[in-house]
């Protein structure tokens, strides 16, 4: 009876394990299928750009709205491009433990590194003795050298590793060095290049067709597609430090939300687009946790996006008052409804630009500026209880709500009564009667903050973080398509984390790149920005 139990469980167990290796089988084939997808996406994109060019060659007139058009499908492709090699070392790594052949995608020979550029050898000591017998007599048979293209500041150069070739006397066993680690497929460039790519692509907003340019007036001549095929793989390589951070984000009490728009490559215009940012930052209250900073990208900004990005969390969310969030705040929202708390900013701002004459007279221009004076009050009411924050900015979370209680209660009720008594003597078409219905009818959400010493007075943390996009939206005018969005807000998670935590992104991208696929996976927590430790500084204290 034991026996055949025992007998039925292992064959249970073969089973279960047949149905995972064919579940995986399946799982490769389906990512060798898109990969190939991709590749015949991208290779479509760069037939109709050659195609383009060449006509326009022939027959376009030389206007900026030509070359405006070029740059749009150079935009697309290099999307295409990236979206292809992301796809093929997902494949690659999903065919790894299957039978399934990985998929290859076919590149065109690449041109040798420029000759004028200096070299440095960099030679892989070899072995003192025969790894095969132990023996001493050692003879060298020659070298393979394999270059990679390296960038210093304002420098270029090309670094030989040399890996020589020893074959044994005694036992004629051959001996080689194994080949150093690239960071992306093929090696042809080493992680200061790929981190500067990165950088100025996604954090100071410059495309890779003017990085390309700006290349080439250097000396280095590279393709669009070499570069767009560098972004993709350092994505995918990179993959694992996105989901710590955004582990890490989403453990917290309290987050800072928001959105803005970003213009989305369509076929005969730009849609608008949304990334969306969620901010850890427990600093204000005194919480031992480093800051980090999440993003995302939608189409458009349809609440169902804020219910997916926080799907299994529960907290605090600091956020403005946009209709979409209000599902994550219903009593019934599995696992638990959120707590809303509104930026006093928002409230503030909306006073703010009827009390301003600065603006009352770019919007009305020719007529007379009109100032209001229950504006200017409630702006004055309002700095004074944020007056009240600054003094207790960074304590913990128990004396900021004892503080809150003992000074900022006795305003923040004034002001209530002061906003009610007012709303009542004004008509609805009145401008100062819409910032007071938005504070009135969600007091509750701004007045959080008497109860929890968590909560901020405003939503700033969010804001800062979706700052550069404002500023690059006027650089690279648009997104190349939804994966190229999905590719930038997974980018900008990693730089503004970096920012947040003090950490240069360009030089922190540089070492995480040249060390993250030797690291253990126990150990991939040290790249994070708040642990991290440049290698060389290791070695120095090791």
């Amino acid at each position: 009876m034991v026996l055949a139990m025992v007998d039925a469980s292992l064959a249970e167990i073969q089973s279960l394990r047949e149905q995972l290796a064919a579940a995986r089988e399946v799982a490769a084939e389906v990512a060798r299928i898109k990969a190939i997808n991709a590749d015949l996406e991208a290779r479509n994109a760069l037939l109709e750009l050659q195609n383009e060019k060449m006509r326009r060659a022939l027959y376009g007139q030389r206007s900026e709205r030509s070359r405006q058009l070029i740059d749009q499908m150079e935009l697309a492709f290099e999307e295409c491009e990236a979206a292809a090699s992301e796809d093929e070392v997902f494949a690659a790594l999903a065919a790894a433990s299957t039978n399934v052949a990985p998929f290859e995608r076919k590149r065109p020979a690449r041109k040798p590194l420029p000759d004028h550029l200096p070299r440095e050898r960099v030679v892989i000591s070899a072995p003192e003795a025969c790894p095969c017998c132990g023996s001493d007599r050692l003879c060298k048979l020659g070298e393979d050298i394999t270059e990679t293209l390296e960038v210093i500041p304002r420098q270029w150069k090309v670094v030989q590793t040399v890996r020589e070739k020893f074959s044994c006397r005694d036992c004629e066993k051959i001996t080689q060095p194994p080949a150093p680690f690239h960071v992306t497929p093929r090696g042809l460039f080493g992680p200061s290049f790929l981190a500067m790519l990165l950088f100025e692509k996604f954090g100071a907003h410059q495309p890779l067709n003017r990085q390309r340019d700006r290349y080439a007036r250097e000396g280095v001549e590279l393709s669009l597609s070499t570069l767009a095929d560098q972004v993709g793989a350092c994505t995918a390589a990179l993959m694992p430090l996105y989901r710590l951070i955004e582990a890490h984000v989403l453990a917290a009490e309290r987050l800072h939300g928001d959105d803005t728009t970003v213009p989305v490559l369509a076929k005969t215009k730009t849609d608008t687009g949304r990334i969306w940012t969620y901010v850890r930052d427990d600093q204000p209250f005194g919480g031992p946790a480093p800051p980090a900073a999440i993003f995302h990208y939608s189409r458009d900004r349809r609440g169902e996006h804020p219910v997916s990005h926080l799907r299994s969390w529960t907290g605090i969310l600091q956020a403005d008052a946009y209709a979409g969030y209000n599902a994550l705040f219903r009593a019934d929202r599995i696992p638990a409804p959120l707590t809303r708390a509104l930026c006093w900013s928002h409230a503030r701002r909306y006073f703010f630009e009827l009390a301003d004459l600065d603006t009352q007279l770019k919007k009305r221009r020719k007529k007379a500026p009109v100032i209001s004076p229950i504006a200017v009050e409630a702006v004055h009411r309002i700095d004074a209880i944020f007056d009240i924050e600054r003094a207790i900015n960074g304590r913990s979370a128990d004396e900021r709500l004892a503080a809150r209680q003992e000074h900022s209660a006795k305003p923040v009720a004034d002001l209530e009564a002061w906003l009610r008594d007012n709303r009542s003597k004004l008509s609805k078409s009145s401008p100062v009667a819409e910032p007071i219905d938005y504070m009135l009818k969600a007091w509750p959400a701004f007045t959080a903050f008497l109860d929890d010493g968590r909560i901020c007075l405003s939503n700033n943390a969010a804001e800062r973080a979706l700052r550069g996009i404002a500023l690059g939206r006027k650089s690279w005018l648009f997104a190349g398509s939804d994966r190229g969005g999905q590719r930038t807000a997974f980018m900008l998670s990693l730089i503004a984390t970096a920012k947040l935590n003090d950490v240069d992104p360009q030089a922190w991208l540089a070492d995480v790149l040249g060390r993250i696929a030797e690291i253990p996976q126990s150990q991939l927590a040290d790249l994070l920005p708040w642990n991290w430790r440049p290698a060389q500084i290791q070695r120095q204290a090791a």
